[in-house]
């Protein structure tokens, strides 16, 4: 493995680089965008079973704010409940902007690792050339192993720039479309919250009226 690095040359080692960050930010984004970690299952269900006993206090929405990412839209929908709808709305959007910044984390510096890799084995294989004609130039083309060094890494450092690039952009696809997913289940979820509780608080309003 060492003389394959040390037969690349020098941009091995961003190449390298840009393969170890690529592949923690992978694992991290496996772990941070798990379903159960960012949107748990009844969770709506459990905030109108606070609702409906009379529990939902501010102790309730702090540890539903500090429990999940969509704990924390609907935290900002319920801090506005007595309010009217709009009101709640823009509450939750306000703050489903800043959920939806943590949950593309890092995505950036992963398709910029998907980007550049391939450029630097470019720029690799454009050095790489560059010594195999200077060796051309000054020592002529009887000697085939003269210019092996220079064609190894012009191939070599290709190789390796795609070998990253590749990988990395299904990731970053992928965890694209993950995070558009979870978007559209919270939205979903927090609209869900907004219409049922506001809808019977509008009720019980009514049924109070005269």
């Amino acid at each position: 493995m060492f003389e394959f690095v040390k037969a690349g040359g020098w941009l091995m080692l961003p190449i390298l680089l840009c393969s170890v960050v690529a592949m923690a930010i992978i694992v991290e984004r496996f772990w941070s965008l798990q379903r159960s970690r960012i949107s748990p299952e009844n969770l709506v269900a459990q905030v109108w079973q606070w609702a409906k006993a009379g529990v939902l206090d501010a102790r309730h929405i702090q540890a539903l704010r500090v429990g999940s990412p969509l704990g924390r839209v609907l935290a900002a929908g319920l801090v506005n409940l007595h309010h009217d709808r709009e009101v709640m709305k823009e509450g939750i959007e306000e703050v489903g902007r800043h959920v939806v910044h943590d949950l593309e984390r890092y995505l950036n510096t992963l398709g910029t690792i998907a980007s550049i890799s391939p450029l630097l084995g470019l720029l690799g294989t454009v050095i790489g050339m560059i010594k195999v004609f200077g060796a051309i130039t000054t020592q002529g083309v009887g000697d085939p192993s003269v210019l092996a060094g220079g064609i190894a890494e012009a191939l070599i450092t290709t190789a390796a720039g795609l070998s990253v690039a590749i990988p990395t952009l299904m990731f970053y696809r992928y965890f694209r479309g993950k995070v558009n997913l979870l978007v559209v289940t919270m939205e979903q979820e927090a609209l869900k919250m907004v219409e049922v509780l506001h809808g019977e608080r509008e009720r019980g309003e009514e049924g109070a009226s005269p």
